[in-house]
């Protein structure tokens, strides 16, 4: 079992602070929202793509897959009453040369073995697919 540990505290009406290791995120706490730093929903999507992202990085070794780059795009959809986030969407885009298969794969591993993706996909509706990144 691994553990991990994060603290927060309230700095003033309009932000927060969060805490692990050596690392520090500002939250915004505002009511009106602040365009400065993520609320929570957004930190919510951000834990999702990081765990994709890691999950990348983890399994493409291990598959010998050859990329360059990845960009994940995530959309959530929250409904007031009673407050949740009921979807979320992703695009995982990925700049590589390998096959339409190999993408595939890369996909269905990230899905497997992602602990964050796993979470939410047995709370709420997590879809999204894999493409590789256009041409420039």
């Amino acid at each position: 079992m691994l553990s991990y540990n994060v603290t927060a505290h309230r700095v003033d009406a309009h932000g927060a602070l969060a805490n692990t290791k050596d690392a520090e995120i500002v939250l915004d706490t505002d009511i009106a929202g602040r365009r400065d730093a993520f609320n929570p929903a957004e930190l919510f999507l951000a834990a999702i793509a990081a765990c994709m992202v890691k999950g990348i990085e983890r399994v493409s070794p291990m598959l010998k897959f050859e990329l360059r780059g990845v960009e994940v795009r995530l959309h959530g959809e929250r409904q007031d009453a009673p407050p949740k986030m009921v979807s979320v969407d992703y695009e995982l885009i990925v700049d590589t040369d390998e096959s339409d298969p190999r993408l595939a794969l890369l996909h269905t591993n990230v899905r497997k073995y992602g602990t964050i993706s796993n979470t939410v996909a047995e709370a709420t509706k997590l879809e999204g697919t894999i493409r590789r990144k256009a041409a420039a």
